[in-house]
Formats: structure tokens, sequence, C-alpha cells
């Protein structure tokens, strides 16, 4: 039978959730506030009765066969109790005035400590074991800032190389629980690229992302999840070589193959714009990709196109920029001046499709080159034509190699530098 409050000052009692209503649950209340007045217990209660709901949430929390609730619910309830979790090996080492001090927040019930209290204070709560398949979906979200400003895109591509990571390991080691992860697993994988880069032709780099990758995950679900692991992730990576740059497009290949009357006619209009909008801008194709409305500029003097981050991360602060169209771009950035819906929210297919029309009708000038070489090419011109290094890396979006002072060129001295060297 429930106790029945009396008086008006019951706010103590009406704060009771359903399930403590029981006459233990009101003793047990008072006697943690040392007094068997009602009216006193409401005095006392503030920040003493909040610790005892978190406690008691905690230990409700911990009826679960989950391993990673349990063992979250040991924390918070060593939190209720104004303690912070250690495991019991470290509660061990403690100064005996400590350690004491845990021991006596023990809740003790008819000569026999509460068990639950007893595992969370004293850190003899059981760690859970977190495979490496759950260490990636907790990953997700103990990463979470790092997708703060992307797009659906960016998230996408920023997700894939953890994914193929684990799932190449998996597939190598098996999905084991982190905990038991071993410096021979590890050697196993890495021998297992080893033939791959011997026996396939692939690179280095390709290896080294996914020992990075896999790196990432683990060490911050151990750090995170405070698991205190010893990883043995050290001294695995293999030595690259250096990387081939990308080749640019010559002037002659430009104004010759791909500029040719009819040449660019089998490729979807969005993309056939974007690939024009390169040649005269430099700008990379997923910042053209994701072009809105309001970042294209047509009216005023000078037409121009804003790099911003707009729904999207830039690759850079130095990647916000502004840049003349003229030309060829000016030409195509008008038939689309609301942008590519197309490709906004998939730059890589952009690639992928032009890439691939290219080299269809024999528009690549070597099997090097890629849609990506336009790039390139506005550079290498704008190094020909001798423009000052300041406006080559603002027209970039590189970084400089000093402090920016000033606003740097206007538009109209862009352009017309631009205008020289466009097609």
């Amino acid at each position: 039978m429930a106790i029945k409050p009396r008086g008006k000052k019951l706010s103590l009692y009406r704060r009771v959730p359903k399930r403590y209503e029981s006459v233990e649950a009101r003793k047990f209340i008072w006697l943690a506030l040392h007094t068997d007045s009602m009216s006193e217990a409401e005095v006392k209660a503030g920040p003493a009765w909040e610790q005892l709901i978190a406690g008691w949430e905690a230990k409700l929390a911990g009826d679960t066969s989950d391993a990673e609730q349990r063992f979250e619910a040991a924390r918070e309830l060593a939190e209720a109790r104004s303690f912070r979790y250690v495991r019991v090996d470290r509660v061990a080492t403690l100064p005996t005035d400590q350690l004491l001090e845990r021991i006596d927040a023990v809740s003790v019930r008819k000569g026999k400590p509460d068990l639950k209290e007893a595992a969370a204070l004293l850190g003899g709560a059981r760690e859970p074991e977190i495979t490496v398949t759950r260490a990636l979906e907790l990953y997700w979200d103990l990463a979470r800032e790092k997708t703060l400003g992307k797009s659906k895109d960016q998230v996408r591509k920023w997700e894939n190389p953890y994914k193929k990571a684990i799932r190449t390991f998996i597939s190598v080691v098996g999905d084991k629980p982190i905990s038991a992860i071993s410096g021979d697993d590890m050697l196993d994988f890495r021998a297992w690229w080893l033939d791959r880069l011997q026996h396939e032709g692939l690179s280095p780099g390709s290896a080294n992302k996914d020992l990075i990758h896999l790196g990432k995950v683990l060490k911050t679900v151990n750090k995170m999840k405070r698991l205190n692991l010893l990883l043995p992730l050290s001294d695995l990576s293999f030595k690259e070589s250096e990387a081939s740059a990308r080749p640019p497009f010559s002037d002659d290949w430009i104004r010759g193959k791909i500029l040719a009357p009819g040449s660019l006619d089998g490729l979807n209009k969005d993309a056939r714009c974007i690939l024009l909008s390169m040649i005269n801008t430099g700008a990379r194709p997923s910042e053209l990709a994701a072009l809105t409305s309001h970042q294209i500029n047509l009216e005023g003097s000078v037409p121009h196109i804003s790099i911003e981050p707009v729904e999207r991360q830039l690759k850079s602060a130095n990647a916000r920029r502004v840049i003349p169209l003229c030309g060829v771009s000016l030409e195509a950035i008008r038939t689309c001046p609301d942008g590519f819906p197309r490709y906004r929210d998939s730059s890589a297919s952009l690639s992928a499709t032009v890439n691939k029309f290219l080299r269809g009708n024999g528009l690549m000038e070597t099997p090097k080159h890629t849609l990506y070489s336009l790039r390139h090419s506005f550079e290498d011109r704008m190094l020909a034509a001798g423009f000052d290094d300041r406006i080559r890396r603002d027209l970039m979006g590189h970084a400089l190699d000093r402090e920016r002072y000033g606003k740097g060129a206007s538009l109209d001295h862009l352009r017309g530098l631009i205008q020289a060297t466009a097609f």
C-alpha cells in the first residue's frame, strides 16, 4: 500500500515515479535523506533526490541482456553516486580513503550489499565485447562532429572508406571483439595486402588507406568508450612511392578535340555544362556540381560564380572564392542558370559519367587523363600567361605561403586576365 501524503507541500511525493511509490521505496528515500519526516525530506531533497532517481534509473537500465547498455548503466550509476567509474584493477590501487569512500557508498539491505551498486562503484561491471562490426556502428555516432556541415553526398563519401576498410579486415581476420585483436591479426592483414600489392599491381596507398581508416575506428571507440585497450596498430603502413601527377590537357587538344563541333553532343546537359565550365574556371567538379542559383551571378558587369559552403563543406577555407566567367564557361553557365541538380548530390557519378564518355569517344589525350585534368590545364595557362602567384592561388582555391593581405584582385581585373587565356 502506497503512503498517502498529507498537506500542501508535497512536491517530493508528486515527483516520485509510480514505480517508486511503494512503502519500501518511501522508507528508503527517508533513510537516505537521514530523516523520517516528509517535510524535512522535502527540504533536503534537491540534489540528493536527483541523485537517487539517477541511481535508480541506472540500476533499472542495468536489468538488460545487452552488454553495452549494462556497462553504460554501471557508469551512470557510479556517476549518480558522484564517482567516476574505473575498472576493478584500478580501484584496487586507489588510496585507502578513496577506496573506503566507494565501499561506504554501496547501499546495504538486511546486511547485504547491493550487487549492482558494488559492481558500479568498485569496477566490477563486465566490460562489453565490441566486435569490429559493432565498432563501426558506434563510430558513426562517436565521430559525428566530422559530418557537421557536410552534404549527404559528402557524408556518403566520408563513410565509404571506413566501410571498405572494416569489410576488408573482417574478410581476412574475422569479426572479432576488438579486445581480442592481436598483433598477429594485424600482421596477417598486412601480409594479405602485401600479396595484393605484389600480384595485382595496386599502390601502397590503397593498403595504407585501409590501415588508417581501420585504425581510426578502433582508436576512437577505444578512447570514447574508455575501454583502455592496448591496440596493436603501430608500424604497419607501407612506404609509398612518389605520387604521379594528373597530366593537364594541352591547349591544342582542348581546342581541336574537346571543343570540336558536336564532340560533346552525346553527353547529358548537366555533365556537358560542368565540363565546359571547368575549362575557364579551373573549379573542381564537385564545386561546380554543388552550385545553386544563388551562387551563379549572370547579371552585372562581370558574370561570376561564388564557391561557398552551401549545405556542404568546402575542401578547405581557401576554397571559398569568386571566379569570373569567360568564353565557353560563361556560355555553358548561361544555359544552366540554376546550377546542375542532376549532380548536386552525386558528384562522384558526374566524374564517372564524363570520364566514361571521354574515353569512349576518343577525347582523352592519354589513358592517364581524367575530367580533373581540365583544372590542371587552367592552372598551366595561368602560369604560362604570367599570372601573379597570389592571383593563381586565389582562383584555384589554394593556400598562400604567407598571410593574405587585402582583398586581392578585383573581379574586373581577374576577368581581364582570364579572358586573355580563355577558350
